[in-house]
């Protein structure tokens, strides 16, 4: 099962992943981005290509 992993030291919570996900995974909680579910992720890493500070990966 995928999973996101967010490096909160580079998020600049731009909110790029949020408007991307198509599964609503992350939302932009104290200025960065946070994951609010998920195990439902479903792996298709557009949040990881979408970040412009390359905060994001999904661990597979």
């Amino acid at each position: 099962m995928p999973k996101p992993i967010i490096d909160k030291e580079k998020c600049t919570g731009c909110g790029s992943c949020v408007g991307i996900c198509p599964m609503d995974v992350f939302e932009i909680k104290e200025g960065k981005s946070i994951l609010k579910k998920p195990d439902e992720c479903i792996g298709c890493r557009a949040c990881e290509v979408q970040c412009p500070a390359e905060t994001i990966r999904i661990e597979d």
